[in-house]
Parts: structure tokens; sequence; C-alpha cells
């Protein structure tokens, strides 16, 4: 059985799968609603009830409070439809967004690389090509675990902003049931389940500024797709990347940012490192990522459109 759901202010009229989530249904049809969580858990999918009858699910009670819930608001990340419904949706028009709908793909584990102790590269190649920005992730399912993990592709589109090929940078997490599973079972020549693409952080190259890429750990993933793409697109504008880890051991494609900062004049790289032990041939910056950018734009980081990717500082 399915339903029809009609979404405002867009008045687009999509069908959804009896027990199919509005904003899986939604992503499936390229249309865009605000969510982050994904789990009912923060709120910032909210949507307005117009007309029709909808199950809420498993909405967290402070996500979405009693009193929202008889003023006819849910959560688009939990709710399914019992019947044909119209709801209202705060979407933004981005002049730089794709309007690109969600896919499953089936993938083959082409090559596992060990880019530092902790982080590994999984190249996937896919059975068909995925379309995607930029800076945009995958959801990937793992067998035996509860709920997709979600990566960043590491890796650009090609020129027809699609690719069949995509890498993947996983930190090992401990404890991590996801992680554990595809640092230690995952193997060359296994398949696995991704759909996607999925995420609003890209380039937004409308603004015509000069851009800072700030990264830390394996968030690196999402400013490296996004260098890689604009320097290959022929970019003018000045681009920075400052990309910090605790030690050397765990700077992974330092010698690739360095190459092209040698090769592109408006590239620029800085590389720091929080915990490297004292007495190394380290003769670069010492410290955080955001204390390196403090040091280096004298606090003035005014005229720039700033794009930060990477862990909590305790991670």
């Amino acid at each position: 059985m399915s339903y029809q759901l009609t979404i405002d202010p867009l008045g687009a009229t999509i069908d959804i799968d009896d027990g199919q989530t509005i904003l899986d249904a939604a992503l499936r049809q390229g249309i865009y609603i605000p969510h982050a969580c994904g789990h009912g858990l923060c709120g910032t999918c909210k949507i307005q009830i117009c007309d029709g009858d909808i199950d809420h699910g498993n909405a967290n009670p402070f996500a979405l409070m009693d009193f929202e819930r008889e003023e006819g608001k849910t959560l688009a990340c939990c709710a399914t439809l019992n019947s044909d419904a119209v709801v209202e949706a705060d979407i933004d028009e981005d002049p730089d967004a794709r309007i690109i709908a969600v896919q499953d793909f089936q993938a083959t584990v082409q090559r596992i690389e060990q880019l530092t102790p902790t982080i590994k590269a999984i190249h996937l190649r896919l059975d068909k090509p995925i379309a995607f920005q930029a800076g945009q992730y995958v959801q990937i399912h793992i067998p035996g675990v509860e709920g997709a993990r979600a990566f960043s592709i590491a890796n650009p589109p090609d020129a027809n902003g699609q690719s069949v090929d995509v890498e993947l940078n996983v930190r090992q997490i401990p404890g991590g049931a996801g992680t554990q599973w595809l640092h230690e079972q995952l193997a060359e020549g296994d398949s696995v389940s991704i759909s996607g693409p999925y995420g609003r952080f890209f380039v937004r190259e409308s603004a015509q500024m000069p851009m800072l890429f700030m990264a830390g750990g394996s968030g690196l993933s999402s400013p490296r797709a996004m260098i890689l793409e604009l320097l290959a697109k022929g970019c003018k504008q000045d681009i920075s990347l400052v990309y910090g880890q605790r030690s050397r051991a765990e700077l992974y494609y330092d010698a690739q940012f360095r190459a092209l900062a040698e090769q592109y004049p408006n590239f620029h790289y800085i590389a720091a490192l929080s915990d490297e032990p004292a007495g190394t041939d380290w003769d670069g910056f010492r410290g955080y990522v955001h204390d390196a950018a403090q040091a280096h734009w004298s606090g003035n980081f005014s005229g720039q459109k700033a794009y930060l990717c990477g862990p909590p500082p305790d991670d």
C-alpha cells in the first residue's frame, strides 16, 4: 500500500510506501527537508501537518513535545502516513544545490588501504554511478549492526557530477560496532550495500569568495573531495586548507596536499599536530587546527567562506 504526500510550499506530491518515513521518501525524490540526526532525537526535521493521518513513530518526547504534537507538528525522520496527507516544511532554495535523488547501491570492495594506524581508505566500485556533490556522504549498511553508518565521500565526482568509484576514509572507534567491522572483517572482494547521497555540505561557489577549509582527523574526507574538484575545475579563488591530527603518524594525504600547494598558486596548505612528541623533527605548527588558523590569519577571517569538518575536541 502507498499514500500520496503533498509537500508545501513546493506543492510537490510524492508517493510514500506503507511504513516509509516522510524524510526517506522526500530524499528519494530529490526533495531536501532539513534534518540532522535522522533518528528522532534533534528536532531539526520538524514539519507541520496540514491534513491527513500521520504516525509520529519513535520521535523523542524532548525533540517533539506534547504541545507540538497537539499543534500538528511531527518529525519527518520518524513520521509515517496512515492516509494521504499534506505537510509544510521549512525548505530553503540553495543556488548551489543540485537536485539529486537518494538511491540504493551495491558496492564491491576494490581495495583497502591503511592510511594511518587508525584510519583505512575503503575503495568501492558501485553497480551504477552515483551522482553527488563533493562534500556529501553515503550511508553504509553493516551486517548485524542496527542502523546504517554515515561516511563522507573522500573523492570528487567526475566532470559529469557522478562516479562509479567511491572512497571512504574510516577511523576505527574503540568499541564501535560499525567501524570495528569495517576495519577487522571487511575484505577486498566483499559486497556491501550503501545509499546516498546525503547532506548539504558542499561548496557555495556562487558566493565568489576565498575559501577556508578546516579539517581534523578523518573529517578531512569532505574537504579533500571539495578541494580536488575545485582545483580540477580551474577555480581561481584562493583556497586554504588547515588540517590537524594528533601526530605525524596520523597525518594522511599530507604529501598530496603539499604537492598541490606547489602546483597551484591559489592553494595554500597548513598542517597542525596537537600531540606530536617533543624532540621530533616536525617543523610545522604544534597545536590544534583553530590555533593554527588563528595564528596564520592573526584572528581575522573576514572575507572568506569557511568550511569546517572534524571530530569533537576530546575524540
